[in-house]
């Protein structure tokens, strides 16, 4: 897959098949689109190309209001459309000025100038240019005169797209895991660097890898404890462990932390990419009223996470 950040520099393209769009999470929802996408440019002969947007447009469009939660970063999304086949990803800087276009010169100097387009796939309801002006049917009246095709994605689909990504959301924010991931096809991850912390789980006889993630946008599941696989840069094979994501209440902490446990393990991974995937939820946070409860009650964790992973 080529990645474009250049709208001035892209390649000439073969007959292109585009659809246009956030991708956050690429869930199975996104995949049919990725399948018409496919089937649309093999008919044709052409290249697949999704055409994407960074920052999120709500972040320019409504600054200041609910922060943006992603279930991919940039770096993550490009990674999952990677295994998907997909020949071209442009990726847009989403800007002020980008966002007051006209919906004629989005169609014409954006879309037609820039990707001279054979097959344009797009929601029944999806809107572009200042003030979300053009539509379906601009694209249709104008697609005789530019010779494109377009495929309109139906109601119903683009409605479980929004369903899926609303669902995924809520699924992660309620600790319903298993539900999150079946509307991912894939395990929910986090990626961040090895931090240090005070130490606090070494003392208590399970030593934890502190998570910094890179993306402060990126969703953080519910508060709780939980079973988990760690990817290691060294390590070929993903390790097991447990994750706990709050505050530390016993300890009356206040700030949230990412601490990874991992099972049979004792090497220096500080400054190191770690990706956990998270793979069920244990319990929820709680506190205890003294350190030996908290141990017990860690001890029971680490049983149950090592069954569920066994």
């Amino acid at each position: 897959m080529q990645i474009h950040r250049d709208l001035a520099h892209l390649p000439a393209l073969r007959r292109a098949v585009i659809t246009i769009g956030t991708f956050d999470g690429v869930h199975t929802g996104h995949r049919y689109i990725i399948q018409q996408l496919q089937q649309a440019a093999a008919t044709c002969e052409g290249e697949t190309v999704i055409i994407t947007f960074d920052p999120h447009p709500r972040e320019v469009l409504q600054p200041g209001t609910n922060p943006v939660r992603l279930l991919t970063t940039l770096d993550e999304k490009i990674e999952l459309l990677s295994k998907h086949g997909i020949d071209h990803l442009v990726i847009v800087p989403f800007t002020k000025a980008f966002s007051e276009l006209s919906a004629r010169a989005y169609l014409e100097d954006f879309l037609i100038e820039r990707f001279k387009p054979h097959t344009i796939i797009i929601g029944y309801d999806h809107r572009f240019g200042h003030n979300r002006e053009g539509g379906l049917e601009l694209l249709e009246v104008e697609q005789n005169r530019y010779g494109f095709q377009l495929i309109e994605i139906p109601q119903q689909v683009v409605h479980d797209l929004s369903v899926s990504s609303t669902k995924i959301r809520k699924s992660l924010q309620e600790g319903n895991i298993h539900l999150a991931n079946e509307l991912l096809g894939y395990d929910y991850f986090l990626e961040g660097t090895v931090v240090h912390g005070d130490k606090m789980g070494r003392q208590l006889g399970y030593p934890t890898a502190n998570m910094h993630l890179p993306d402060l946008r990126k969703l953080i599941p519910a508060q709780g404890i939980y079973a988990i696989r760690v990817h290691l840069k060294k390590h070929t094979h993903p390790l097991k462990g447990v994750m706990s994501i709050g505050t530390r209440p016993t300890f009356d902490g206040t700030d949230l932390r990412l601490e990874a446990h991992v099972f049979d393990f004792n090497e220096d991974i500080y400054g190191q990419l770690i990706r956990v995937e998270i793979i069920s939820f244990i319990r929820a946070s709680q506190k205890f009223d003294n350190i030996e409860a908290l141990i017990v009650q860690m001890d029971k964790d680490s049983l149950i996470a090592r069954e569920i992973l066994a």
